[in-house]
């Protein structure tokens, strides 16, 4: 039985394919609104199912959330020999660059919707696309040939046709990285980004593609500065940036959660990354690296889901649907002939 009736506001990871008796225990106690699998969880069809059952058993909630980055090209946590390649974002960018925007975005959803079914045989129900970050020459390569392209209308457009391809085959999109990384110059993975750009002109880039997809149901924030607008705090722990962009201007009304808390941008310590990111107005933590000591601190910081994220996060599982009919064999042999034609 958890302790909770509901479950805490945060995502964690876990340390290998299977729970150990210790992250079994936290989970019960602790009952994380979700669970998010890197490569280190992934060994074999069978193996991930069990994970994946294993971890809804812990928390006791047949419905809790598991993600995943399935991205395609560098971000692909399934992969051989029990699962496909799948291409980088940066195919249909080209395709899209060459004149083709209408067959560009029927292989971007129909690749998402062949992911879906990867990730839907497994458990899996959230997966961390699309990025509707631009691809910038000033960026950083941590976005590089994740990106859909150079225009937000064209980024907005690919992108779209991604998520609906996860969601026709009853998986979850995730629209990251609010309000947009693109134009970053750092990895945030490793130190903080600082964008200098003027706010109208973020408005007319950055945040456009975002802005066009707003109605999606997660997303997951920036560890970005906007100096523009909030010069000393990044994106995920900035309210004036949650308050006045990403739920403002841009009028994303879906779950928010935050980007990896461990990540090298955000200073400080846990505890103190997680109050900051739901002062801000995220409504769910994430963070991803198994280590049970730091998920341990991420969650004595993390609420109980209540209030209006807690009906964000119900919104966003009631989206959820059964996968529409589809001829997975003949299906992946036209998305293989769509990428060799791109």
């Amino acid at each position: 039985m958890n302790a909770f009736t509901a479950p805490r506001a945060f995502i964690t990871g876990c340390a290998a394919t299977s729970l150990t008796p210790d992250e079994t225990a936290f989970l019960k106690e602790a009952a994380p609104w979700g669970l998010i699998l890197f490569r280190r969880n992934i060994e074999s069809p069978a193996q991930v199912a069990a994970l994946v059952a294993a971890f809804r058993q812990a928390v006791g909630r047949a419905d809790a959330p598991v993600l995943v980055d399935q991205e395609g090209g560098r971000v692909q946590r399934l992969g051989p020999p029990h699962w496909p390649v799948y291409p980088p974002a940066e195919v249909f960018a080209r395709r899209a660059e060459a004149g083709d925007l209408d067959g560009a975005a029927q292989a971007a959803r129909l690749g998402a919707r062949l992911m879906a079914a990867d990730l839907a045989a497994l458990g899996i129900t959230v997966d961390c696309v699309p990025c509707a970050d631009l691809r910038l020459p000033e960026g950083h390569g941590i976005i590089g040939d994740r990106a859909y392209g150079a225009t937000p209308s064209q980024v907005a457009h690919l992108a779209r046709a991604a998520a609906e391809g996860l969601m026709s085959g009853g998986v979850l999109p995730v629209l990251k990285h609010i309000p947009g990384h693109g134009r970053a110059r750092a990895d945030s993975h490793e130190s903080l980004p600082i964008v200098e750009t003027s706010r109208a002109e973020l408005e007319a880039t950055d945040f456009a593609p975002f802005r066009l997809l707003a109605d999606l149901p997660l997303g997951m924030t920036a560890h970005v500065v906007y100096a523009a607008i909030d010069p000393d705090r990044p994106a995920t722990t900035s309210l004036k940036v949650i308050e006045e962009i990403i739920r403002g201007h841009i009028g994303f009304d879906g779950a928010l959660m935050s980007d990896d808390l461990s990540m090298g941008a955000l200073a400080g310590s846990l505890a103190h990354r997680t109050e900051a990111s739901f002062a801000a107005g995220c409504d769910l933590a994430l963070h991803c690296n198994g280590r049970l000591d730091e998920m341990t601190e991420v969650a004595s910081r993390s609420p109980v889901l209540a209030g209006e994220a807690a009906r964000r996060c119900a919104a966003a599982l009631a989206r959820i649907k059964p996968p529409e009919e589809i001829a997975l064999g003949e299906a992946r042999a036209r998305f293989s002939a769509m990428i060799a034609a791109s």
